[in-house]
């Protein structure tokens, strides 16, 4: 949906906005895009968490692609755009559908399990995690056409390499998926009995020998309720939940890792729709909050995403190329594919801000030269770089000047005073009210 933004309205939002991180929860993760179905993945000590995406003119489920966002603090996300959609499946008959997909790693490649809807699971396969993901099979991996049950496949690889896909609303199915990844041997398992308080979302992993099955429960609202087993195929017995129920929110779909010597619990909510309207619609954001497990084994219960709050596992660190497109925080910004390929940051608009967390600005202080690649038709705008804070001291202005248009990228410099430490870095835009005021490709700064 298209942001009205009045000079009143956006005081307003302004301060409600920045409350999250001033306060408790980092919630939700991503602001630029509706975001759900969070599938975090840990590769090379980065996290790529892929989603589904709800568009902004959704009313009910409008779902076209998948995204990926990577981190590597939890708290600072990088936008990669979609990597995969209902196109790559050219044997699919749907033009909406784009459920709650999964990737995992073998052998140097990587498979994304993609429900379509009333199609079935396909798969798809690439050599980075980053993509191009091609489809190998031209056709389903599972269909069950005498239902609409095959939705929000898992994968995960048990110690002895045997590779397991589960799936389903209302039941549960599973399947052993060969090594290659892209089939699968003997039939079809529907899981009896379901486990309480299932509906749908599975997510399975492995932990100290046991087997944990963690899904969205209990509808309506739904929370994110768990079973374990001492087997991959059951029995699974539920245990309770990690996130009980609230009238907070309506949905929750779970996805688990284990980072830098934490474990994570990823859902959603529809926190950032209810920014903007008490109405409901199906656009829906990814929160994340930090996991803890009992003694025994059993998980102990994660207060709602908006009563936790994101801690950094890491530093960011601003003396290098920072594509712009990398953000903690960015309400009412949005991103969007550059005509030559890449990610930018676009519908900049006056008083917004934008804000990375726990920047290293080193040691020793002095001045430091600050680069930005943007778009802009007319200038009249202005970057501020400031810490920890819109009203926080200022390093400096980077005056914006006119490209010849929004499509046309120039790198312009200005200087900044020395800050040092670790601080939020928060970048204010200022102009003409109503105008979008520029584009913005990358960003760097230098000693």
């Amino acid at each position: 949906m298209n942001r009205i933004k009045t000079l009143a309205g956006l005081a307003a939002v302004a301060l409600t906005v920045l409350q999250p991180l001033a306060g408790h929860a980092q919630d939700p993760l991503i602001q630029t895009k509706y975001t759900a179905d969070p599938a975090p993945m840990v590769h090379n000590d980065t996290i790529f968490l892929y989603t589904t995406h709800d568009e902004d003119d959704a009313d009910g489920f409008k779902m076209l692609d998948w995204l990926l966002y990577t981190s590597t603090d939890m708290v600072n996300w990088t936008d990669h755009g979609a990597v995969a959609s209902l196109k790559s499946f050219k044997w699919a008959v749907r033009d909406n559908g784009a459920w709650a997909e999964q990737v995992i790693e073998r052998n140097g490649k990587f498979y994304m399990y993609c429900p379509l809807h009333g199609n079935g699971i396909g798969v798809l396969v690439a050599d980075s995690p980053y993509g191009p993901f091609t489809d190998p099979l031209g056709k389903p991996l599972v269909w069950q056409k005498e239902h609409w049950e095959d939705i929000d496949p898992t994968v995960f690889i048990d110690d002895d390499g045997q590779a397991y896909m589960y799936w389903g609303n209302p039941n549960v199915y599973y399947v052993k998926l060969n090594e290659d990844m892209i089939s699968y041997s003997g039939d079809i398992v529907k899981v009896d009995p379901v486990p309480e308080h299932y509906q749908e979302g599975p997510w399975c992993y492995k932990r100290n020998g046991k087997y944990y099955m963690a899904f969205a429960s209990t509808c309506c609202p739904e929370g994110i309720g768990y079973a374990m087993s001492d087997s991959p195929t059951g029995p699974w017995t539920t245990k309770g939940y990690i996130m009980r129920p609230t009238d907070r929110s309506r949905g929750n779909h779970p996805g688990i890792i284990d980072y830098k010597g934490k474990t994570y619990v990823f859902g959603l909510n529809y926190d950032l729709l209810r920014i903007e309207t008490p109405d409901h619609h199906e656009r829906r954001s990814v929160s994340a909050a930090e996991m803890h497990y009992n003694a025994d084994g059993t998980i102990q219960e994660v207060p709602y995403w908006k009563d936790t709050r994101l801690e950094p596992v890491g530093t960011f660190d601003p003396y290098r190329r920072v594509q712009a497109e990398t953000m903690a925080w960015g309400y009412g910004l949005k991103t969007a594919p550059k005509a030559d390929g890449g990610i930018c940051v676009t519908n900049i608009h006056n008083g917004e801000t934008l804000r990375l967390r726990a920047v290293d600005f080193g040691s020793r202080a002095g001045t430091m030269t600050f680069l930005a690649s943007v778009a802009s038709a007319d200038g009249n705008a202005r970057l501020e770089v400031r810490l920890d804070s819109a009203e926080g001291p200022l390093l400096g202005t980077l005056d914006i000047q006119p490209t010849g248009g929004l499509d046309t990228y120039r790198e312009q410099t200005c200087t900044l005073q020395g800050a040092t430490g670790v601080h939020d870095l928060v970048f204010c835009f200022r102009g003409g009210e109503g105008m979008e005021l520029f584009n913005w490709d990358s960003w760097e700064l230098r000693k």
